[in-house]
Order: C-alpha cells, then sequence, then structure tokens
C-alpha cells in the first residue's frame, strides 16, 4: 500500500483525529523550517563565494527573505489541504473565506503595498546598499547608508548611528537624493558672512587660500557674492569634494578656521545693529510760559 494511503487509512496517525493533526503540523512546520534553514545558509554560501562581486547583494538578500516567507505559506497551504478537517471546511465556507480574503486583503494593503514597493526598487534599481541617500523624514532631511532592504521597510545608517526606517511604498514614491553614484564628487558650499564695512576682496583672498590648503578639497571653484542684508553681506565658498562625507568635513573645518583668520586680520562679522534716535517733544507739548514782563521763559 503506498505511503500517503496508510496514513489516511491510521498506519502512522490519523489526520482526520486530533492527535494526527498535531503530529502532521509538527512534522510540516519541522520541514518548513528546515528548508528555510537549508536556503539561508546556501544564499551565505553563495555570497561568501562571490569574490568579484557579481551578484547584487540587495538583491540576493531580498530575493532569499521572499523564498523563505513563500516556503512558510506554501507549507501552511499543504497542511491544510493534507488534514481532511481543514479542507472540508474550506469546501463548505468558500463565501465565507472570501470575505475574510477581502477583509484581510484591505487591512493588510499598506504591508502588501511595502511588499510590492520593495520588489519595484529591485527592478528598477535607484539605489543599492552602502549607498548614501537624502531622504525625507518627519523631523526634516536625513543623510544615510543603505544598511538593507527587507520585504517591508528600508533601513538607513546615519552618520551619528542612528537607523531610519523608512517604508518601501515611502522609498518608491518620494524624492531621493543619491549621494553615491558613478561620479559621487559633489560641490561644497559654505556660506560665511562679513560686515559691510569688512574688505570684500581680502575676505575672498583668504577664504580661498584655506580651502586650497585643505586635503578634502579637490577644486575651488570660487567665492562669489551671494547675499546682502540688514547686518552684512555673505560670501559662499563653493569647492568639488570627493563625496559627501568629506565634504561634510571640509565645510566644518573651513567655518572654523574662517573665524580664526578674520579674527586675526579684521574681517568683521555681520551683527545685528539697532539706531536709536531720542526726540525732545517737550517744546511742542508744552509751549513756554510768558512772564510777567510778557517774555517766553523756556
Amino acid at each position: 500500500m503506498h505511503f500517503f494511503d496508510e496514513i489516511k487509512t491510521g498506519g502512522f496517525a490519523d489526520p482526520s483525529t486530533l492527535q494526527g493533526a498535531f503530529l502532521f503540523a509538527v512534522v510540516f512546520a519541522f520541514l518548513a523550517w528546515l528548508v528555510g534553514r537549508t536556503l539561508r545558509v546556501a544564499v551565505q554560501r553563495m555570497l561568501a563565494h562571490d569574490k568579484h562581486a557579481h551578484l547584487d547583494l540587495m538583491t540576493v538578500k531580498f530575493l532569499a527573505k521572499l523564498a523563505r516567507y513563500a516556503v512558510y505559506v506554501f507549507a501552511f497551504a499543504a497542511y491544510a489541504h493534507f488534514i481532511p478537517a481543514l479542507a472540508g471546511i474550506g469546501t463548505a465556507s468558500l463565501t465565507s473565506i472570501g470575505m475574510i480574503s477581502l477583509i484581510v486583503g484591505f487591512a493588510a494593503q499598506n504591508t502588501l503595498g511595502n511588499l510590492i514597493a520593495g520588489i519595484s526598487l529591485l527592478l528598477y534599481r535607484p539605489f543599492k546598499l552602502g549607498d548614501r541617500l537624502q531622504v525625507s523624514a518627519p523631523a526634516g532631511l536625513e543623510t544615510g547608508t543603505v544598511e538593507s532592504l527587507t520585504l517591508g521597510y528600508t533601513l538607513l545608517k546615519t552618520d551619528d548611528n542612528r537607523r531610519v526606517v523608512v517604508p518601501n511604498s515611502v522609498m518608491a514614491s518620494q524624492t531621493n537624493i543619491n549621494l553615491t553614484t558613478n561620479d559621487p564628487r559633489v560641490i561644497c558650499s559654505v556660506p560665511i558672512g562679513i560686515s559691510y564695512d569688512s574688505d570684500i576682496e581680502k575676505a575672498r583672498a583668504i577664504l580661498t587660500q584655506l580651502a586650497g590648503r585643505h586635503p578634502n578639497a579637490v577644486k575651488v571653484c570660487g567665492c562669489p557674492v551671494t547675499q546682502w542684508g540688514a547686518t552684512g553681506i555673505v560670501l559662499t565658498l563653493d569647492v568639488w569634494c570627493a563625496d559627501a562625507l568629506t565634504a561634510i568635513t571640509l565645510k566644518c573645518d573651513l567655518l572654523e578656521q574662517a573665524i580664526k583668520c578674520f579674527a586675526r586680520e579684521g574681517i568683521g562679522h555681520p551683527l545685528p545693529l539697532t539706531t536709536v534716535i531720542l526726540k525732545d517733544d517737550r517744546r511742542l507739548d508744552h509751549p513756554p510760559a510768558k512772564s510777567a514782563a510778557g517774555e517766553n521763559t523756556p
């Protein structure tokens, strides 16, 4: 007699009984766990042997996670088909299952949207693992390195070691700035204000020399006047840098060095000035009184 026929006739365990259903639930769960673990180990070995980075790390990890979830779903579907009680319930209540599926679909539309958006991110490839992205967050702009792309979320690691978790649907719909491309060079713009009575050419020469001596500066583009206001004018120093990370270091260093050099060279900082005009209105409000002789007295 066939193996499955023995099972259904009670040779090993009867799946129509509670004991048999529990036994096969354990068996199917163990098999699903074993297949998922084998798949994970196989992916890890495949990535370890990929010395020349021919495989896309983000795509392989995403598909591996998707495959492991698919294994558990397939195991549950096979178990439900194998147990007569579950199969009978499914056949007898198709309408109820359809309604439940509709309700679950509406409740999980965000989750399904994140899954589909994650697949679209793999297809269009706007970024990969290790790229630096600038994204919009509730607290403002956040800049971080792509650490992982899961089935629902994209994880960014910021420079101060925080983790920004962005849903895949948001990553696929919003405008993201990829700071790591084929040409990672960026222009670092450093706005520095000086007072109106300062020598503009002298201040520009100082800033240009500071940028030219900095090790992170690739090329100095210029230092034009970009703004003037009530307190002073603003010179913006534009410098080419190798990448966005070195540009941050360059900007901080130039700001500190400019403050010290301006103090030595007599370049003033734009400080708010207030002009106060005092008017003596006493003569207008109180006309001078006349004396007994008829003369005006102050």
